[in-house]
C-alpha cells in the first residue's frame, strides 16, 4: 500500500483529487480536522474509550481483539459510506498516528476496490506540519491596524473583493475580538480547529504574495493564535487607519444596536473593572433609553486607551497611515490599495 507524508500530501496538488478520510472517532474529528477531511469513524467515542482502556489495563492483544469485534460488524457500512464520500474511489486514509485504525480501514477499502493511500504519522504528524508551516515566512504579511470601530473587517473584505489576498482572522474565529465580539456569531471553534482553518486559508494563496490581515491580540475570544504565526503577525509591516470618531461610533451602532439590550449590558459588564463603575452605569442607562451612540462613545473610552497601550507595547513597523476621506468601506479599501498595492 502506498504511504504519504503530511508535507507531500499538502504540497503536491496531485493528491488534492483524492478524498481525505478521517477514521478517528466523531469526538476527535469535532475537536480538529484536516482541511477537506471527511469523517469515516471506525469507532464511536465510547468504543474508542473501551479499546483504549483495555490497551492500558490488559494489553495490546486484548485491545486488538476487542477492536476486531467492534469493527467486524461495521465492515459493510465502512465500504458503503466510503463509496458515498469518495465515489471516484481515490482516497487518502488517516487516523491519529497512522497506526492500526487507518491501516485496518485502508486494507478493507483496498479489498473493496478503492485506490488507497495511507497518511503516515496520521493527524498528529499533520498537526506538527501545520504548526510549523504557520510559523514560516511563506507569504508577505501586511497588517491593517486601527482603533475599535474603524471597520477593519469590512474594509478588508472590500479589499478582497477588489482582488487583494485577505485572511479574515475574526471570521475564522467566529468572534469580533472584543467583549462584544461574540454577539450574533456562531460558536467558536477550538484553537486546534482554528489553526487548521488558518492553514487552509494560507495554502490557497500562492507563496510569496502579499496577504492582508487585521491587527489582533493573541486571543480572539477564546481562540488562541499559534505562537509561530503570532510572532509573524506582530513582526509584519502595519498600515494604520485613521478616521473621525463619529464615523467609528456610527459603525459600532450599525454593528450592535440591533442586539437585545440585555446582551449589550452583559457585554459592558465584562469590562466593568477596566471601564469603571460610573461609566458602566452611564452606558447601561444609555442603552435603556436607546441612545446607542452614547453607549458606544463610553465603550471607546476604554478601547481607545487599550489600543494606545497595545500600540506602545507592540512597537510595530508602520508603513504609513491612511486617513479615510469617506466612511464607505469600499472607498476606504480603494484608498488603501491605491497607497499600498
Amino acid at each position: 500500500m502506498l504511504t504519504l507524508t503530511a508535507q507531500d500530501y499538502f504540497i503536491d496538488p496531485a493528491w488534492q483529487n483524492y478524498v481525505l478520510l478521517d477514521v478517528r472517532s466523531p469526538g476527535e474529528f469535532q475537536t480538529g480536522k484536516l482541511p477537506g477531511a471527511r469523517s469515516l469513524p471506525l469507532f464511536t467515542d465510547d468504543e474508542r474509550a473501551t479499546v483504549g482502556t483495555l490497551y492500558k489495563q490488559t494489553g495490546p492483544d486484548a485491545a486488538l481483539l476487542e477492536g476486531l469485534d467492534i469493527a467486524g460488524g461495521k465492515m459493510r457500512w465502512l465500504v458503503e459510506e466510503a463509496r458515498r464520500l469518495a465515489p471516484g474511489g481515490d482516497v487518502v486514509v488517516h487516523c491519529w498516528r497512522g497506526g492500526q485504525r487507518s491501516g485496518s480501514v485502508a486494507w478493507l477499502l483496498e479489498r473493496a476496490g478503492f485506490n488507497v493511500v495511507q497518511l503516515t504519522g496520521g493527524y498528529k504528524a499533520s498537526r506538527t506540519y501545520i504548526r510549523r508551516y504557520l510559523g514560516e515566512d511563506r507569504h508577505l504579511l501586511r497588517v491593517l491596524s486601527g482603533p475599535t470601530g474603524s471597520g477593519k473587517t469590512p474594509i478588508l473584505l472590500a479589499m478582497r473583493s477588489r482582488g487583494a489576498n485577505v485572511i479574515d482572522l475574526e471570521g475564522l474565529a467566529n468572534h469580533k475580538g472584543s467583549a462584544f465580539g461574540g454577539l450574533g456569531e456562531a460558536p467558536q471553534p477550538g484553537s486546534e480547529e482554528f489553526e487548521n482553518q488558518l492553514f487552509a486559508a494560507f495554502r490557497d494563496i500562492p507563496e510569496g504574495e502579499v496577504v492582508w490581515l487585521e491587527d489582533e491580540s493573541r486571543l480572539i475570544g477564546h481562540v488562541c493564535l499559534p505562537d509561530g504565526f503570532y510572532d509573524r503577525l506582530t513582526a509584519a509591516a502595519v498600515v494604520a487607519l485613521d478616521q473621525p470618531l463619529d464615523w467609528r461610533v456610527n459603525h459600532l451602532v450599525a454593528c450592535y444596536a440591533d442586539y437585545p439590550n440585555k446582551d449589550l449590558t452583559a457585554s459592558f459588564s465584562r469590562i466593568r473593572k477596566k471601564l469603571g463603575g460610573q461609566h458602566l452605569k452611564s452606558a447601561v442607562e444609555a442603552i435603556e433609553r436607546g441612545d446607542f451612540a452614547a453607549a458606544a462613545r463610553i465603550a471607546l473610552v476604554y478601547y481607545d486607551k487599550a489600543y494606545h497601550h497595545y500600540g506602545e507595547r507592540r512597537n510595530a513597523r508602520v508603513l504609513g497611515t491612511v486617513s479615510a476621506t469617506n466612511p464607505d468601506h469600499d472607498d476606504i479599501a480603494l484608498q488603501i490599495l491605491a497607497a499600498y498595492p
